[in-house]
């Protein structure tokens, strides 16, 4: 008897009018790079070439009859101000009625705006581009809008801010699909950040320093070559010869979280890698990230992610199990 022939995770992407191509371009890129794991469809609501934000149209090669046999739908950003002044053109409207009923929505920076007004958010937590959350909330008042971070994960439901936030959330699709492990090497082919949290900041006030300024990325390098080490932000000031409080002020300009809420974040990343990729205890994993103890670390992923590091594991060691 011939085995089934299991297809990889199908994301469509739903290309609108005014569509942004480098959002755009990002499911395919990010999902695409993951050695066969996803299939990535571009559709328009009627198969016809669609008007870009540029001086180009793009043309597509399906119309939204393949939302029907999405996994996952990915949204980008696209002319949403007449949205925002009147109503979800009945088009759209249809075409996304089409959607899949079992698969997960995810929508790239103000492509939140059209999910919203499909009623998909009432009564739900979303984000948006920073630009355009106050016009959001004012706009769509049943949902709970949280203007100051990267994406959120409402489990079948996920919105992101701006271009970078996007590839932020399809990696962390990918990472709760397969790990980190793939995640990780996805980021590497793709040369992005492998996690950022998704509630990191989204506006940093100075993303780059001065010219004459020095910044924190060679302490920040340091400190993630010796997470297993008592690090303090007084090490790491001294590693870029700054002053507690220079330091500090500057590490929150580049980065848009205090030093040491980072540093929790990189120890916890790295810290779930471990639980995914050995058979270590969790005292033992403690200690290589550099949580002084296993309730340490318990803590501190429950408040991260709300799960024990042994439940953890048997998630993800069974999900990478079933991974075509």
């Amino acid at each position: 008897m011939q085995s089934e022939v299991i297809r990889p995770h199908r994301v469509v992407v739903l290309a609108l009018d005014g569509v942004y191509p480098f959002e755009l371009g990002i499911p395919n890129r990010v999902f695409g790079t993951a050695d066969g794991r996803y299939e990535v469809f571009t559709c328009s609501v009627d198969g016809k070439p669609v008007r870009s934000d540029s001086d180009f149209d793009i043309a597509v090669a399906r119309d939204a009859s393949a939302l029907e046999t999405a996994d996952t739908v990915v949204i980008p950003p696209c002319d949403v101000l007449a949205i925002l002044k009147d109503v979800l053109p009945q088009q759209i409207s249809d075409a996304l009625a089409r959607i899949n009923p079992a698969a997960r929505l995810v929508s790239i920076c103000t492509g939140a705006i059209v999910v919203a007004a499909a009623g998909l958010l009432d009564d739900r937590p979303a984000t948006t581009h920073w630009n355009f959350a106050e016009r959001f909330g004012a706009h769509f008042p049943r949902i709970r809008v949280d203007p100051n971070v990267l994406y959120v994960d409402d489990g079948d439901i996920l919105t992101s801010a701006g271009a970078s936030a996007g590839v932020d959330l399809c990696l962390h699709l990918i990472r709760r699909d397969h790990g980190s492990e793939v995640a990780n090497m996805v980021a590497r082919r793709c040369v992005v950040p492998p996690w950022r949290e998704g509630g990191q900041a989204q506006f940093i006030e100075q993303p780059v320093p001065p010219p004459a300024a020095a910044g924190t990325a060679d302490a920040r390098q340091w400190a993630l070559e010796n997470l297993h080490s008592p690090l303090t932000m007084a090490d790491l000031a001294e590693r870029a010869r700054m002053s507690g409080r220079t330091f500090a002020r500057r590490f929150r300009d580049e980065v848009g979280i205090s030093p040491g809420r980072w540093l929790i974040q990189q120890r916890v990343f790295r810290a779930r890698e471990l639980l995914e990729t050995t058979e270590l205890s969790v005292d033992r994993i403690a200690a290589e990230v550099g949580f002084a103890t296993g309730t340490s670390l318990r803590q501190h992923l429950h408040e991260a992610i709300g799960i024990a590091p042994l439940a953890y594991r048997r998630t993800f060691r069974a999900g990478a199990a079933a991974a075509p």
